[in-house]
């Protein structure tokens, strides 16, 4: 049997471990006393909302330097990249299964919703071959160069609404970013190639591949709210020799100042990917 001492010690010991939580004698939670406990929420409550005052405060200033429709500081104007739709740079389908390119045709219809004549009312008919300098008179809305659908022609998907990927030569879309006050000299177009022994033909919309000048410059997206990007359609004239095969194209931005054979960004100026048509 257990000695009186022996559970005398083990009361003692149980008495302890739960005074280390609650100690009804002292009134200690957790070791503290109450007004210990309300001393350090205190503290962290004042010190978290100095805090928060402070981010606040620097958010507010950095804020005060800002400006609505022009970048504060642009120490030199940069190229542009070179972008694709369908939004994907590795296409691959079965001409004679809707089901396997229907994915891309929804893609370059939604992506070109913006260009329909609908949306395109409200902008204006600019000169070709010039650029559209306006006032930067801040707080202006910026008049936009209207760009319709129907001039990517084949590839608008007005005429033909699979883009044509249903006969195995399918249509992607061009565009290069948008970079405030950009004014490419000369005559920018866009040059695709493929990579391979047998050459492909290619048809592009608008003619001749090119960025018209009166789509530039661009004044930012509050100032320019209706500005659309110029595009170019390029149509790949596969043939049969050309099915089942992965094809590498390499587009360019040629015949301009802006820079396309920068090793360190492979999609300033221009933009790679792989096509692959299985009949």
């Amino acid at each position: 049997m257990a000695s009186t001492e022996d559970k005398a010690a083990s009361k003692e010991n149980t008495s302890s471990w739960k005074d280390s939580i609650y100690n009804p004698r002292t009134g200690e939670l957790l070791g503290r006393t109450a007004s210990s406990w309300a001393l350090i929420l205190l503290f962290y409550l004042v010190f978290y909302c100095f805090l928060a005052g402070m981010f606040a405060l620097t958010m507010w200033v950095m804020l005060l330097t800002l400006d609505d429709y022009v970048p504060r500081y642009r120490d030199r104007i940069p190229n542009p990249g070179l972008v694709i739709r369908p939004n994907s740079l590795d296409i691959s389908f079965n001409k004679s299964d809707p089901h396997k390119y229907a994915q891309y045709v929804k893609n370059l219809e939604s992506f070109l919703q913006r260009y329909n004549d609908t949306e395109q009312e409200g902008n204006e008919d600019c000169i070709s071959g010039q650029y559209t300098l306006q006032e930067d008179e801040e707080g202006v809305s910026k008049k936009a160069c209207h760009f319709r659908r129907a001039l990517l022609s084949f590839c608008s998907g007005l005429s033909d609404t699979n883009f044509g990927y249903h006969e195995g030569n399918p249509c992607v879309l061009l565009k290069m970013n948008r970079i405030i006050g950009l004014k490419p000299h000369g005559d920018p177009y866009v040059n695709c190639t493929v990579k391979k022994d047998n050459l492909i033909q290619m048809h592009y919309f608008p003619k001749e591949g090119r960025f018209d000048k009166k789509y530039f410059p661009y004044y930012g997206k509050k100032a320019h709210e209706n500005y659309v990007q110029p595009l170019v359609a390029v149509k790949l004239m596969l043939t049969k020799e050309d099915y089942n095969k992965e094809l590498t194209v390499e587009c360019k931005v040629e015949g301009s100042d802006l820079r396309n054979n920068d090793e360190r960004d492979k999609f300033l100026g221009r933009v790679t990917f792989r096509i692959k048509v299985v009949e």
